[in-house]
């Protein structure tokens, strides 16, 4: 009986996971009620100039990806994107205020205030096929990007092999 519950629990994990990356819609056809019925309730939402409305989707700190809904004014779902890509961080720019890194990337896993600094970091842990990486993005007191800094996620993911002492 538990080999069964095992594999129907599975089964449902699997199932879950379906919506994950919102893969089942459709741009140009799906609503955002559809988007939000199909991925759940947004991390965030912000609102374009324009009239779109970015929904944000983290699966940080375990998943690894925050996902962006972009739905039009006429609440037609445009896109779905990963924002936590190399092309993406490799946008990110000194001077580059907190509003535009958070259109870019959502929101961060983690922010922390850096009072000696008078900096605030925020943390987004991200994934590269299989590898993991751990990026901070650093502001200074005026809201602006002064530092970046991108680099493998050795607590996460140690090394191994011969060499790993």
């Amino acid at each position: 009986m538990s080999k069964i519950a095992g594999f129907l629990a599975g089964l449902a994990l699997l199932a879950g996971c379906a919506s994950y990356s919102g893969s089942s819609l459709a741009p140009g056809k799906s609503t955002r009620a559809e988007v939000e019925a199909t991925m759940g309730r947004p991390a965030e939402v912000l609102s374009r100039p324009n009239g779109d409305t970015l929904l944000y989707y983290s699966r940080l700190p375990f998943g690894r990806e925050i996902y962006v809904a972009t739905v039009g004014s006429d609440g037609v779902l445009r896109a779905i994107d990963r924002t936590l890509t190399r092309k993406n961080i490799a946008g990110l720019k000194e001077g580059m205020q907190t509003q535009q890194v958070r259109e870019l990337l959502g929101p961060p896993f983690r922010a922390v205030r850096m009072e000696r600094m008078q900096r605030d970091v925020w943390e987004y842990p991200w994934r590269e096929v299989s590898d993991l990486r751990i990026l901070w993005v650093q502001f200074a007191a005026d809201g602006q990007v002064r530092e970046v800094i991108e680099m493998h996620d050795y607590e996460s993911d140690p090394p191994s092999g011969p060499d790993k002492d």
